[in-house]
């Protein structure tokens, strides 16, 4: 009977486990801290600065109370993530606790200066959009914040003009924008085209590929990093290849799971910069995190992929 995707990242979390001991399942030695190699960059653009191509998406999953038994399983993804070599944590004020969450934990591990912090303002109004990033700072607990967007165009000139002098004064590192819904797809290619950005983010996957058809080459063209949320369609990709096993053909670009076979086709795409899956337990994250390392599909396996995909 082939193993369902939560089988397969119980043997992975073991194998991991094994390796940061210096040790093999079968026996004899491993390189120690093996899950720790090096994870595969990509430059932003507008600078030409590196960070890993998978990151962490908090909607939803970060959004808890401050028990200890929900708090304790997020800090050690947080913490285990910079050790990794991971960066990019994205929230946002529309998030409910996610943003304070966040804030919260990193302060206590003390791992923020490891970290590229990314949040969102979404208000109208000058004053309001104001009001909202000096509180995403306090939440925070930081005095810069690394990537701040508009979220979803919300009053987008107003926000982008107020980014700009932040970013000149040196309050935030790079600005941008992002949506996740194809109804909106049309104004956020006339803002791309309109206004220069460092970033942009935008939902894209195997199972949704239409921002691919011209947004990612906007964005290429335009030279603008992307964020890609919903890299697992909200869960639908797994719930669509259910308990099939992966292909054969999987290995040839160093897949391990159907997580990093989604991943790995998001990365694939040269427009792409870093992909933000949701992440809040140990087994996604080195799970997540290994679709960083090895060899990505080629053109050629990438319509392999979709067609696989589009057949079941």
């Amino acid at each position: 009977m082939p193993l369902n995707r939560r089988e397969m990242l119980k043997l992975t979390a073991s194998a991991s486990a094994a390796a940061a001991l210096g040790l093999r399942l079968g026996g004899g030695p491993t390189p120690a801290l093996a899950r720790l190699s090096a994870l595969r960059t990509r430059p932003i653009p507008s600078s030409g600065e590196e960070i890993p191509v998978v990151g962490i998406g908090t909607a939803r999953r970060y959004d808890v109370e401050s028990a200890q038994e929900a708090l304790t399983p997020l800090r050690e993804v947080l913490a285990t993530f910079s050790e990794m070599g991971g960066q990019v944590v994205d929230t946002a004020p529309s998030y409910g606790r996610a943003e304070i969450v966040v804030g919260e934990l990193v302060d206590a591990i003390g791992n923020r200066d490891d970290l590229f912090l990314a949040t969102k303002v979404r208000v109208e109004g000058r004053k309001a959009g104001i009001e909202q990033m000096e509180e995403s700072f306090r939440r925070l607990h930081t005095d810069r914040i690394d990537l701040m967007q508009v979220h979803n165009l919300v009053d987008v000139e107003t926000q982008l003009a107020t980014l700009r002098e932040w970013k000149a004064a040196g309050r935030i590192r790079y600005l941008g924008m992002t949506t996740s819904s194809h109804r909106q797809y049309e104004g956020f290619e006339r803002v791309m085209r309109e206004q220069d950005m460092d970033f942009i983010q935008v939902n894209y996957s195997l199972g949704d590929r239409t921002a691919g058809e011209h947004i990612l080459p906007l964005a290429a063209d335009r030279g603008m990093a992307v964020l890609v949320n919903l890299p697992y369609g909200r869960g639908r990709l797994f719930q669509k290849v259910g308990d099939r096993p992966l292909p054969e053909w999987a290995a040839e670009f160093d897949c391990e799971s159907w997580g990093q076979f989604f991943l790995k086709f998001v990365l694939s795409e040269p427009a792409v910069t870093c992909a933000i899956p949701g992440t809040a337990k140990m087994t996604y994250l080195e799970d997540n995190l290994g679709a960083a390392r090895g060899r990505l599909p080629d053109p050629e396996l990438r319509q392999r992929m979709i067609a696989l995909y589009d057949s079941l």
